[in-house]
């Protein structure tokens, strides 16, 4: 029984201290960070509108953006901001202040994920926007995407 603990314990910790997972991480910027920077190094921005509460999205978050080559590639030509449609903070954003509008008790939704990801006429989680230089929307997807789909999206801008 001991021996067996033991072993648990050594493949626990093997886990914990070199996941199989890739040690490349994903580089993840505010709006008012990103806009900062944006200014001294220019690039397309990757916008992932989410909520907690969205399978899709979580699966997304755990699947397609912890694939090695999208971390690689966002890291390298985008700015990437991970983007919770329920954020309840102000932010600041190309001269205007966006807030959280409330739409129920407990419930709401931040006026920048509805101008960034409202697709048809609709917001829907997860959605992907994607922003050239000049803040124009050059890429909009409101559905779950693969990593083999995210990637040939990302070269193709």
């Amino acid at each position: 029984m001991k021996k067996t603990l033991f072993i648990l314990f050594i493949i626990f910790t093997g886990k914990i201290f070199f996941p199989t997972n890739s040690f490349a991480q994903l580089l993840n910027y505010s709006f008012e960070e990103m806009e900062r920077i944006q200014k001294k190094n220019p690039k397309n921005r990757v916008i992932f509108i989410h909520t907690d509460w969205c399978k899709y999205c979580q699966k997304m978050k755990n699947t397609t953006f912890e694939n090695e080559k999208i971390i690689n590639l966002l890291n390298n030509k985008f700015y990437y901001v991970d983007f919770d449609a329920e954020e309840n903070r102000d932010i600041k954003f190309v001269n205007h202040t966006f807030k959280y509008k409330p739409t129920g008790t407990n419930t709401g939704v931040h006026e920048l994920a509805t101008q960034l990801g409202t697709v048809n006429g609709k917001l829907s989680y997860p959605t992907l926007c994607i922003l050239n230089e000049k803040n124009e929307i050059i890429f909009q997807y409101d559905q779950f995407l693969s990593s083999s789909d995210l990637l040939n999206i990302l070269k193709k801008i």
